[in-house]
Order: structure tokens, then sequence, then C-alpha cells
């Protein structure tokens, strides 16, 4: 976090959509990490919504909900030393403090991210059908959960590890 309040310090004069924009921009930053470090290097305390997976869960449409579960249950049962939790506001498993596997919401669509972009790119193969960005996959919300795919995903993070 010291570097990146630093980045911040450099542009502490800009205004808030020109902080996001230049975190986007010359980072490859999120909206969500990008807005959630503007936010907390400006004081707010109002950065973290969720205290635990459930009530994020409780957040987001039931059907999203139904679809995160079942992924989430399903890494948890294969790779049970991964620790369900919030970070930026969003549902990860991690191993120690190490990131492997996100998720996030948006209106039409779920994205999955395996936090290593290396991996997308050995994984294209099996992610055609679905649309790959830079480093997330969007699965509708009401994906019929790849078990397979996700196992994949998750092992190939931890074989980098």
């Amino acid at each position: 976090m010291k570097y990146w309040f630093k980045v911040m310090a450099t542009i502490k004069e800009k205004k808030y959509p020109e902080q996001i924009a230049y975190l986007r921009e010359n980072f490859g930053f999120s909206q969500a990490h990008a807005n959630t470090l503007v936010m907390f290097f400006r004081g707010s305390t109002t950065t973290r919504k969720f205290e635990k997976p459930s009530d994020y869960f409780k957040s987001i449409d039931p059907i999203q909900a139904k679809t995160l579960r079942k992924v989430f249950k399903i890494l948890k049962i294969k790779y049970p030393e991964l620790e369900l939790v919030i970070a930026w506001n969003q549902p990860m498993l991690r191993k120690g403090t190490h990131y492997v596997f996100g998720a996030s919401v948006a209106k039409n669509h779920i994205l999955i991210a395996p936090f290593n972009t290396e991996v997308l790119k050995k994984m294209a193969p099996d992610l055609k059908e679905y649309k790959v960005n830079k480093k997330t996959v969007a699965v509708s919300n009401d994906w019929k959960v790849d078990e397979k795919l996700l196992v994949k995903m998750v092992k190939s993070v931890l074989a980098q590890k």
C-alpha cells in the first residue's frame, strides 16, 4: 500500500474521476479497485461495504448469488486450504496473503478472475465460448457452473505460486 499511496500523492490535486482514469489507464486497475484506492486515499470510512461473503451475496441479485455460492462451494471443497474473504468489496479466495480467485457482478453478467493473466492466456482454448477480458471472464448470471473449468483455473494459479 505504501507504493500506491506514493502514486496517489502524485495525483492528489486531480479530481476523483481523473484519479480513477489515471489508475485504470496507467496501471490496469478495474473500476472497483481504482475506486477503492481513491476512496481510501481520500479518507473514506465507508469503503468497506461487506464484513463477510454472506453479506455480499445478500446484496446482489438472487440468481447471481446462487451462481456465485455454487462457484465458491465447488472451489472450497476442492481446495479447502483457500480462505473465502471479502477484498475490494468482492468475494475472493486467497492462500495466505496471495489472492487466487475472485468474482464480481454487473447487471447482465458475472465476472470471474483467476488473479493471473497468464492463466487466462494458457486457458484460451477452454474459454473460447466465453467473453474473456484482460483479467476476467464474463459468464451469464445463471451460468451452469463448469466445475472442471473452475478447478483447472485455480489449479493453474496455485501451480504458479
